[in-house]
């Protein structure tokens, strides 16, 4: 169901009671459930066929192209990656073994360019509808004002694994072409085989793609506080720039463990034997808390938004 085929059915069939019959029950809740799916499928090829989202996952793309790039030169000569001790740890070890080129291609994007191209789709999720006015169509659909903001948060979730596995896949394609690939020795000094790295580099991927729940929900609130598309992209890309910060400033210490940026690199102790996953926990807990007083917000000022006609 695409999005023009959801707002001439939501014009002949706005909300109301119905009529109830024998069964009616059961036969509501089949609609209803067809509507959630519409909408949904509506919001990902909406988010999907822009050409900006299109430049967006490009670029993450490149990024570990680049980086591939610039560690094969830098090795060429003799030298060594990570000269001087510079830079994460598993960036070392990527002329050893091409897979670590994707550890450290997520470790290069976390910080700026996911978070950028996530606040980007998020901010734009209610605010764009808004600008352009097709939001006040979707609004009188059966599924409702409720469902309506689920399934534009999953799809931005959706955005957010896409985007992720982009950067991982891209790494491990530019590494295998670039470097040597073979079993991996982690950074706790052990080897294990080539086909356990391969898992552990799909997990630290869901991980990363997880610590962006919170910005998520975030962007998906700033949206609904404006009609500007513009200005809520902005918005959402200012407040993380200014958590990154916050999260740099030792005199802050205090409240850095709260916020949401401050465990994202806790995905490389997935590549440490045995796994410690005490701030794998706690990153994962802080951006279910952010999830749920953001996406609280989001409902709060979403279901009692009024929409100009």
């Amino acid at each position: 169901m695409s999005r023009a085929e959801l707002e001439p059915a939501a014009a002949a069939a706005p909300d109301g009671e119905q009529p109830r019959t024998a069964g009616a029950g059961t036969a509501a809740r089949t609609p209803r459930l067809w509507w959630t799916l519409g909408l949904f499928r509506s919001e990902l090829v909406t988010v999907f066929r822009r050409w900006r989202t299109l430049a967006l996952l490009a670029v993450l793309a490149c990024v570990p192209l680049l980086v591939g790039v610039a560690v094969r030169v830098e090795t060429g000569d003799g030298g060594s990656a990570g000269r001087g001790g510079d830079g994460p740890a598993f960036l070392q070890q990527v002329s050893n073994n091409g897979l670590f080129l994707t550890f450290a291609s997520l470790a290069a994007t976390l910080p700026f360019f996911l978070p950028m191209a996530i606040g980007v789709v998020a901010g734009d999720a209610v605010a764009g509808e808004a600008a352009t006015g097709t939001l006040r169509y979707l609004l009188v659909a059966p599924a409702g004002r409720t469902r309506l903001l689920l399934a534009k948060f999953a799809a931005v979730l959706v955005f957010c694994l896409a985007g992720t596995l982009v950067v991982a896949l891209s790494g491990l394609v530019v590494g295998s072409a670039l470097f040597p690939v073979g079993p991996v020795t982690t950074l706790s000094g052990t080897t294990i085989p080539l086909s356990a790295g391969i898992l552990r580099a799909l997990l630290i991927a869901l991980l990363v793609a997880a610590s962006l729940i919170g910005l998520a929900a975030l962007g998906l609130f700033v949206s609904t506080l404006t009609d500007s598309a513009i200005g809520a992209m902005a918005a959402t890309v200012g407040l993380l720039i200014t958590l990154q910060i916050i999260d740099n400033i030792p005199q802050l210490h205090a409240v850095q463990p709260y916020l949401f940026t401050h465990y994202w690199l806790s995905f490389a102790d997935i590549l440490r034997d045995p796994v410690p996953w005490p701030a794998i926990t706690k990153n994962l807990a802080l951006q279910a808390t952010y999830a749920a007083v953001f996406g609280s917000a989001a409902w709060a000022r979403f279901t009692t938004r009024d929409v100009g006609a």
